[in-house]
């Protein structure tokens, strides 16, 4: 396991130092594991256990509850397989790349450039002979790393010497690696397709259908959750770098101008931690400040990006990451994609020190705007003037652009297109040359490839026009968070994971298959999971207090019931009826992160005899251990309502059942007598059967 950065806190080094004791456990109760483990595996692919894909479906469920139901956004499923052209058009073909360097005496050592500067800067810090000085230096080198272009990582490397880390040759030149997997599409295999890097592309694609579901109003949100793709040049720390990985992203489209958001309000006062890009290029620590100032100050470009912040610092706290924890850092200039106006990344602290998990960012009007073109589809928004507006236009005449069509063809919507992308004085510059020369070259660049058109003096015929503009057209801007799932998961299992003092019997494994090596648990730790309950795996687990109760002939009748209303509360959960005890399988629990038990006792299973609506149960919950006795008959919707975001708490639960472990009005009535002498004439009434019954009980309690 990689050495934790020295740029990490005392807190990560509290995470590092837990890290193994959870990774038997994730491994042992098969939270996840690597993906074709008996064929030796394959770096970079994992597959998710029944607790595991239980968690990752309920963090999904989550976000889709915290985003697209709070904030109304709509939700597209596209294909993981894109076209050539989709994926030309955005930038991905030529630019999805990340450097790699190579041992130059094995060219199967490879390492990704900035990853191994970062490493190297890691160690130069964590050398005790290290000044302050040289501090400073290697931080400033080690946030521009992903920042570096081949010259400059190349320059960086012989500064301070890199070379190959196992056997210490000169490394190869920083080359580009394309990221994405390729895949013919067709029995032919003549269309050229690739995996998705990313679910970005089909929310762009779509847009225009959005729109139209939406009314055509604006600002509106689209969000997409799905697999993304990305041949890692080296895969690494489990779920933090994978080549198959799930992405959850929303594009929220605005109004170029008009980027104030209406509940902006609601997050404003949130105090965040928040690592600037001049604090980084000087090496100095992130700074806290509410998002309302830094919206203010220019620190975050615009409330819409602001609020988004907000929200994604509420989503992870929600889902089980540590506050103190988490940071929001801004990407550097030249970190930055050259068409976004301001980036900022949630990066969480674990073991490994900082990791990003979601990147928020104003992408501007980019993705819209190079899709339209290459497929001439108008890809834009229609809002009224409030008061009508007069737009001069300088472009062919009507004449022109007949004639251009009729001497270009196929091609004169492309050659069109370019001039009417071009502005008054690049026109007249190109009019200029025709009447110089009879004739001028016109260059169109798009998916349809790059031609250059010699176009006639007498075709290049331009006008001045005057047009009363009703209805403003514009190409939105988009503001993208896109959340790493796995990564978010590797943080909330640090973040819940601790170890409890031991109480009683240690948790029991699974007895080794034939075959397997025996994996030794005599020293096995209690872990507990604490995952908030809308996390969790399972809401509850059924434990009968032993066997002898399991024995009981009406047990199984009760068992059936409570699993009947559990299910109609739509909660996940489990039965334990092994051989084990009480202390044992609720140490088992705990392990899986389930934050509830309920536990069936002889008094439970008298009650049941007697009367099955008075039958009482124990429910423990996982942090504080503490127990409460409730009706078995409500127990299901109890526990629905802890582990749902209604206003109920444990801690409200454990007052109202404080002591006698009942409810306090039946404790009442218990203590007055009053529901002795109500179950004995009740049973006299059985006996009796009087003509009149409530005449015969007014008559026996007026006795008394």
């Amino acid at each position: 396991r990689a050495a934790m950065p020295i740029t990490a806190s005392s807190g990560s080094a509290a995470f590092a130092k837990a890290r193994p004791d959870l990774d038997g456990l994730i491994k042992r109760r098969f939270f996840y594991r690597q993906a074709f483990e008996i064929y030796g595996g394959v770096a970079g692919f994992y597959t998710y256990g029944p607790p595991g894909a239980a968690v990752k479906q309920n963090l999904l469920a989550l976000w889709r509850k915290h985003f697209v139901i709070e904030e109304n956004l709509m939700e597209v499923d596209d294909t993981n397989i894109m076209p050539h052209d989709v994926l030309f058009t955005s930038g991905h073909v030529e630019r999805f790349n990340d450097f790699i360097v190579k041992d130059s005496s094995d060219a199967n050592r490879f390492w990704r450039a900035d990853k191994l500067l970062e490493e190297v800067m890691e160690a130069k810090m964590a050398d005790k002979a290290c000044t302050p000085e040289q501090k400073v230096e290697y931080q400033k080198v080690h946030a521009q790393a992903d920042a570096y272009s081949a010259e400059q990582l190349s320059q960086v490397f012989a500064q301070y010497g890199i070379k190959a880390p196992e056997s210490g040759a000169e490394l190869t030149p920083p080359e580009e690696f394309n990221l994405m997997f390729a895949t013919p599409i067709g029995p032919s295999g003549m269309i050229q397709g690739y995996l998705r890097p990313e679910t970005a592309q089909g929310i762009f694609l779509n847009f225009k259908f959005c729109l139209e579901q939406n009314n055509y109003a604006m600002p509106f949100g689209i969000a997409q959750v799905g697999k993304a793709f990305r041949n890692e040049i080296a895969p690494r720390s489990g779920l933090i770098r994978q080549r198959e990985f799930t992405q959850a992203e929303i594009e929220y489209f605005v109004h170029p101008q008009k980027k104030a958001h209406p509940k902006f309000a609601a997050v404003g006062s949130l105090q965040l931690e928040l690592l600037p890009s001049p604090q980084q290029l000087a090496a100095q620590p992130a700074v806290r400040m509410s998002l309302a100032e830094a919206v203010a100050a220019g620190t975050v470009a615009n409330e819409t990006l602001g609020f988004f912040i907000g929200r994604t610092y509420q989503f992870l706290v929600r889902a089980g990451c540590k506050a103190e924890h988490i940071r929001f850092r801004q990407h550097l200039p030249d970190e930055m994609a050259h068409y976004a106006c301001d980036c900022w990344d949630a990066e969480i602290e674990m073991s490994l020190g900082w990791v990003e998990c979601v990147g928020i960012a104003d992408r501007s009007a980019y993705d819209l705007t190079v899709h339209a073109k290459a497929t001439n589809t108008p890809l834009i928004a229609e809002e009224p003037f409030e008061v009508p507006v007069k737009v001069e236009r300088y472009g062919l005449s009507k004449k022109a652009a007949a004639a251009l069509g009729k001497s270009f063809k196929k091609d004169a919507k492309r050659v069109a297109g370019k001039l009417d992308e071009m502005s008054a004085e690049e026109l007249k510059a190109l009019k200029a040359t025709a009447e110089a020369e009879g004739k001028a070259s016109l260059t169109v660049s798009d998916c349809g490839g790059s031609d250059t058109f010699e176009i006639a003096n007498e075709l290049l015929v331009f006008e001045a026009t005057t047009t009363i503009m009703h209805v403003e057209k514009y190409t939105p801007n988009v503001i993208e968070p896109s959340f790493g799932i796995d990564r978010i998961l590797t943080a909330i299992y640090e973040h819940t994971y601790s170890v409890r003092a031991k109480e009683g019997d240690a948790p029991e494994e699974p007895p080794p298959k034939k075959g397997d090596k025996k994996d030794s648990t005599a020293d096995a730790k209690p872990g507990v999971l604490a995952f908030p309950p809308e996390v969790a795996p399972y809401k509850c687990v059924v434990l009968p207090l032993d066997m002898r109760i399991v024995r009981e002939c009406e047990y199984a009748g009760m068992r059936d019931a409570l699993r009947a209303t559990l299910s109609e509360q739509g909660l996940q959960y489990k039965v334990d009826e092994s051989g084990a005890s009480i202390g044992k399988r609720y140490a088992r629990s705990d392990e899986l992160g389930i934050p509830f038990a309920i536990t069936i006792d002889e008094d439970c299973l008298k009650q049941f005899k007697a009367d099955a609506a008075s039958a009482t149960a124990t429910l423990r919950e996982r942090d504080s251990t503490r127990q409460v006795r409730l009706p078995l008959s409500t127990i299901a919707q109890t526990v629905a309502q802890l582990c749902s975001a209604s206003s109920l708490t444990w801690d409200e639960l454990d007052a109202d059942f404080a002591g006698t472990g009942a409810d306090p009005k039946v404790a009442y009535l218990k203590q007055m007598g009053v529901e002795e002498a109500l179950s004995a004439a009740v049973t006299a009434l059985a006996k009796e059967k009087p003509a009149d019954p409530m005449k015969w009980l007014s008559a026996r309690f007026a006795a008394l």
